[in-house]
């Protein structure tokens, strides 16, 4: 999730008011809902290891020592004894607006956050709000102690003083300390562990387009010059094979449709049975809905079962649509 910030807007109501209207005017989510459950295996201790960390603690020379100084210590409503994290791993990258070519400019982990999705939740509802399942809440930046994890273009950059640079079209370079029009933000997400497996977020991308003009009259050439970019990934004759009344079909419609990707439907009635005869076996040998079928760039007919497969792919495979 990328909820985006208005730079300045934020630099002008920050101190003393804190971000608000330069927080509240666009999110970007992806497309996949990932359970706790799913995450349980997943589990681990913060970065910080522990909160708290203010009291003194005498060494064997009866001398005073910090520990953890500036590390707050919970109120006793937000101490938890299952105080920890969970081992997923993030990276955003860039797309400048005239190259296919991506630059991953941070890597972080939900690790580094302090505090824990938990207390965010019991702090947010503690004097009252009322929260309902289907409700969003952001963590909040995720930043690491090292540069590299640095989880906003105002930390990357430090506040405009250094340079970060990305790959740009034939070869060439180009420079970022904030972000520009038609510049795409790339953000992805994923457990790994032997013997568990992976588990993926899917990808969480959106690209800037130019402010309208007062008195809001968009000139189309200037949307033109920030979102005519690079050529579409040569994969054509789209074919999805599903069930009307699958869910995990009509999944996968909507993510065609944010793409923005023609395909023909080709109904497959699970109540005949129609994905038991020989010929929808062949294309799919679980018998199951969906299936997506296409050429790619050397006219090769693929295959793609499983809707969340599905999506994975068009997700990176037209990384520069939206949805």
């Amino acid at each position: 999730m990328n909820d985006w910030s208005a730079r300045d807007i934020q630099k002008w109501e920050y101190v003393p008011l804190g971000p608000f209207t330069a927080k509240n005017f666009a999110t970007t989510i992806s497309t996949w809902v990932v359970t706790s459950m799913a995450l349980d295996p997943f589990r681990c201790e913060t970065s910080a290891g522990k909160q708290g960390g203010d009291d003194l603690k005498m060494n064997d020379d009866a001398e005073e020592l910090n520990v953890g100084k500036g590390d707050p210590t919970p109120l006793d409503y937000l101490k938890d004894p299952n105080y920890g994290s969970y081992d997923v791993n993030l990276t955003v990258s860039l797309q400048p607006s005239n190259t296919q070519k991506t630059t991953k400019v941070c890597q972080s982990n939900l690790k580094h956050m302090y505090w824990s999705s938990v207390q965010q939740l019991v702090h947010h509802s503690v004097t009252g709000c009322p929260m309902r399942a289907g409700d969003l809440l952001a963590s909040g930046t995720i930043s690491g102690k090292e540069q590299h994890n640095f989880g906003s273009m105002l930390e990357l950059s430090w506040k405009g003083s250094r340079e970060i640079i990305l790959d740009g079209a034939e070869g060439s370079k180009e420079v970022r300390k904030f972000l520009k029009d038609g510049d795409a933000v790339i953000m992805e997400g994923c457990c790994r562990k032997e013997g568990i497996g992976r588990v993926g977020f899917g990808q969480c991308s959106a690209r800037i387009l130019p402010a309208i003009p007062f008195p809001y009259e968009v000139e189309e050439k200037i949307v033109q010059a920030a979102t005519a970019t690079q050529p579409t990934p040569k994969f054509t004759n789209f074919k999805l094979y599903g069930f009307w009344r699958s869910s995990c079909t009509w999944r996968v419609r909507i993510a065609l449709a944010a793409k923005e990707i023609p395909y023909e439907i080709v109904p497959i009635y699970l109540f005949s049975k129609e994905q038991m005869i020989d010929d929808y076996t062949a294309k799919n040998h679980m018998q199951q809905v969906p299936t997506l079928e296409f050429n790619d760039e050397n006219d090769t007919i693929v295959r793609i079962t499983q809707s969340l497969a599905i999506i994975e792919f068009l997700d990176s495979a037209f990384a520069d649509r939206g949805g």
